[in-house]
């Protein structure tokens, strides 16, 4: 059987090429890449040596839940800048949290509703005054859902970091 080797891309369809631009050069300091001659808006991104983002304009409608998540180099710069610009959305996984890995977990909305997850290595550290904020929780923890179906796979050992070059 073939495998999958590793996320090539992902697409996100946004309302508006250039506001989206912005946000994904300024906000998260993705570097734009040179983009196929389609004959619609879009835009390629590197993300890292392996992976890009591709966004391209089209009406269509965010997921409410589904995301993509990025690891950032600076999570309290990018707490910080989110907050002030209103982006941070705590309706669909609840507020910021820790998680038990040690990994901070925070869901921004981009100017199109595109749901982002921002992540940071459990190693990072994170300013105390962060969690003074009525955005995130207190405690360490996962989001609970009330559903009470915990199909699929659990366990202690469960993090966002598989290997030493994750940080």
């Amino acid at each position: 059987m073939a495998k999958a080797l590793y996320i090539n891309h992902a697409t996100l369809i946004v309302s508006n090429l250039e506001q989206a631009r912005a946000f994904y050069e300024q906000e998260l300091g993705l570097e734009p890449l040179p983009t196929f001659n389609l004959d619609f808006p879009a835009q390629f991104y590197r993300v890292n040596e392996r992976q890009q983002l591709h966004i391209s304009e089209w009406p269509d409608q965010p997921s409410f839940r589904g995301h993509i998540c990025f690891q950032v180099d600076d999570f309290n710069a990018v707490f910080n800048r989110m907050s002030a610009l209103g982006a941070i959305d705590v309706a669909p996984w609840g507020r910021v949290r820790r998680l038990p890995d040690g990994a901070m977990q925070m869901f921004v909305r981009d100017p199109s509703g595109n749901l982002l997850e921002i992540s940071c290595h459990p190693s990072t550290q994170v300013d105390d005054a962060i969690f003074a904020s009525d955005l995130v929780e207190s405690a360490a923890g996962v989001y609970v859902s009330q559903r009470n179906d915990a199909r699929g796979g659990r366990g202690e050992r469960a993090t966002l970091y598989h290997g030493d070059d994750d940080r």
